[in-house]
């Protein structure tokens, strides 16, 4: 899904910018109790907290305001109009003002030299081309809305992988110490078998090369957890060092059936949503072009004064207020064929929009069945892994059995050791692999 590459890169590069915002800021203490956060609760707190999904709600909220300035232009515009206005006299009289006899402004275009304006005035302009801008408007502002949940399904897709690695290192780092206490425990097994001349010196090298693997794997695993813990804790946090932890997962959630999540993912998915939308934009854009073709209608009502004085009635009871409708029909003639060509690139624009189209619903098909086919491998796996746990545990106790008996020998018990952790770890991963991809299917689903 798009964004995924770019948020992944933001927050490794807010990684290490923390580190010298933070030494410039005051030192906060780490809470001594944990936080214990939910993937809901990690997503809520990133939303809240991620840069570039803020600018794309503020994008939408934006489109949506357009919206509403499209539609408000479709209808009648009301102002008040007031203007005072001298002029000077040209020296001769006017018989036919409404003050009788008065001076004659030097201007022509002028009524009298002093006139008073004063009228509420009211504009509509009928045309297609308002109508369309009006539903390219809406139609932007539904692709809008449809990108940031784009964006946002790019963001919970971070959290997720980042909520689970997060896990898993923790796992991870519970094992390898584990593994150190059982390397330790062999050692001192070794040491006494030495002791007792039961076993050669060599057990207790092989021991104490296997002790010191061990204390290397859990300084690399307490590393990597830190390392996960403060990548998330960036997006969650003020400060990327506050004490949390992933909540335990008691229970894992079934598959549900391929065909609901075909139906969901093709009701709820934002990429289609995005496309569906930008082709309707594209054809009203493409109307709004053809609408330069056809007339305009343009009605004004006027109510007030424009008289001498600044007076419902003048001299001799002359009325000054009233009122004036006017109408204006424009037709197009010639425009040297510029409506024909913005018609045109109009047109272009709508047919790479359709080539849009249909990718994005080929690229929806593929990654419904990339996705769902890993969540049912994952799943049928985790048995398996489980069971190869079992095995592993009951193994390396036997082996440790029997080399205290004398029966077998260290290097038995150190690859009972190894086979062990590999079988753990790869529990672990097995089981942050499902939770990713069932993850990964609620986000196409619409349901995270």
């Amino acid at each position: 899904m798009r964004g995924v590459n770019y948020y992944l890169g933001r927050v490794l590069g807010a990684v290490y910018l923390s580190c010298g915002v933070l030494g410039i800021a005051s030192a906060q203490q780490a809470s001594p109790v944990p936080i214990v956060i939910s993937l809901s609760e990690a997503i809520t707190r990133a939303e809240q907290n991620e840069p570039v999904f803020a600018n794309a709600v503020a994008v939408e909220r934006s489109a949506a305001i357009d919206k509403y300035l499209a539609k408000a232009a479709l209808l009648p515009s009301v102002t008040y109009h007031n203007q005072m206005l001298y002029t000077q006299p040209n020296g001769q009289t006017n018989q036919g003002g409404q003050a009788g006899a008065q001076a004659l402004p030097i201007f022509i275009a002028n009524n009298a030299i002093h006139e008073y304006t004063s009228q509420a005035s009211i504009n509509e302009t009928f045309g297609l081309r308002q109508i369309a801008d009006a539903q390219v408007a809406s139609a932007n502002a539904a692709r809008a809305a449809a990108e940031t949940q784009v964006l946002r399904r790019g963001l919970v897709s971070t959290v997720v992988s980042m909520y689970y690695a997060v896990t898993a290192f923790a796992e991870k780092q519970h094992l390898q110490e584990e593994a150190l206490n059982e390397a330790t425990s062999f050692l001192d097994l070794t040491q006494k078998r030495e002791n007792a001349r039961e076993v050669a010196h060599a057990d207790v090298v092989k021991a104490q090369l296997q002790l010191q693997q061990r204390q290397r794997e859990l300084s690399d695993a307490n590393l990597a957890a830190s390392r996960a813990r403060l990548e998330l804790a960036v997006l969650l946090f003020p400060d990327p060092r506050t004490a949390y932890s992933t909540q335990p997962t008691s229970s894992l959630t079934p598959l549900p059936d391929r065909d609901d999540v075909n139906r969901m993912a093709s009701a709820r998915n934002p990429e289609m949503a995005s496309a569906l939308a930008d082709l309707r934009a594209s054809n009203f854009e493409v109307k709004s072009a053809k609408s330069a073709y056809l007339p305009d209608v343009a009605l004004n009502f006027s109510y007030g004064i424009d008289a001498p004085q600044f007076a419902k009635r003048g001299p001799d009871d002359v009325r000054n207020l009233g009122y004036s409708i006017s109408g204006t029909l424009d037709i197009p003639v010639w425009d040297w064929l510029s409506t024909q060509k913005r018609v045109k690139q109009s047109e272009i624009r709508r047919e790479a929009v359709k080539v849009t189209l249909t990718a994005t619903q080929r690229r929806l098909i593929a990654t419904l069945e990339e996705v769902y086919s890993e969540a049912e491998i994952a799943q049928s796996q985790l048995a398996s892994l489980d069971e190869s746990v079992r095995t592993a545990s009951e193994s390396l106790r036997l082996t440790r059995l029997r080399y205290s008996a004398g029966e077998s020998t260290a290097l038995e018990v150190v690859d009972a050791q190894n086979a062990f952790l590999t079988a753990g770890t790869a529990q672990t991963d097995g089981f942050v692999r499902y939770q990713s991809a069932f993850a990964a299917l609620q986000i196409l689903t619409g349901n995270l």
